[in-house]
């Protein structure tokens, strides 16, 4: 059973930038599909990125695409979201999660097994 730890969250500037990690133990960090999600006050948990097993292949959502990147590191146990150009409205708690699979259902919560603490991201105007 892996363990999740996010670091890396802040307060930074509008159309700065910030990168989050997500540090793995306690499984094998390479047999999981892994993605980030991000829940602002009063909404709900959503989207943001996924990334495969071996790195090869990311989804993103509209609201972050081109402006995000997800990455992982498997001989490091570790994930990582490069967020750029950031805007008030990705202001959030930003969670990493794990999957046993690889579902086409990525963007829901009830489909990853595994969820870290959340780290928090305020982006000022």
């Amino acid at each position: 059973q892996v363990q999740l730890v996010e670091s890396g969250g802040g307060l930074v500037q509008a159309g700065g930038s910030l990168r989050l990690s997500c540090a793995a133990s306690g499984g094998t960090f390479s047999r999981y599909t892994m993605a980030w999600f991000r829940q602002a006050p009063g909404k709900e948990r959503e989207f943001v990125a996924r990334i495969s097993r071996n790195g090869g292949s990311t989804l993103y959502a509209d609201s972050v695409k081109g402006r995000f990147t997800i990455s992982r590191d498997n001989a490091k146990n570790t994930l990582y979201l490069q967020m750029n150009s950031l805007k008030p409205e990705d202001t959030a708690v930003y969670y990493c999660a794990g999957d046993t699979g690889y579902s086409v259902r990525y963007y829901r919560t009830d489909e990853y097994d595994y969820w870290g603490q959340g780290t928090q991201v305020t982006v000022s105007s």
